[in-house]
């Protein structure tokens, strides 16, 4: 007597094929060098946080967290300095006697 119904096959782990193989996810290195320059020169820090951003989304790599650093480090230190300059200036030209 011949049944209709399939055995159930064992459970197979899913096996890496040569040409499926996947890397490991690099971090971008632009939103490195975003965290890195935000502490100095804080302008290309800004410039280098949008740029590996739109490459991170694009490319899926990692370092999203480092970019998104250097570009709170780098607005934070410019509107800083401007703050800055715009009381070293209010204050040097209030003190100009006429």
């Amino acid at each position: 007597m011949t049944s209709n119904y399939q055995q159930s096959q064992p459970y197979q782990q899913n096996q890496a094929h040569p040409g499926n193989a996947t890397q490991p996810n690099r971090t971008n290195g632009l939103a490195i060098a975003s965290l890195i320059t935000s502490f100095f020169i804080s302008i290309v820090g800004i410039i280098l946080g949008h740029i590996a951003l739109s490459q991170i989304k694009q490319t899926g790599e990692t370092g999203r967290g480092l970019a998104i650093a250097g570009l709170v480090i780098g607005y934070a230190s410019l509107a800083i300095g401007l703050i800055a300059a715009i009381l070293v200036f209010g204050l040097a030209a209030g003190s100009v006697s006429p």
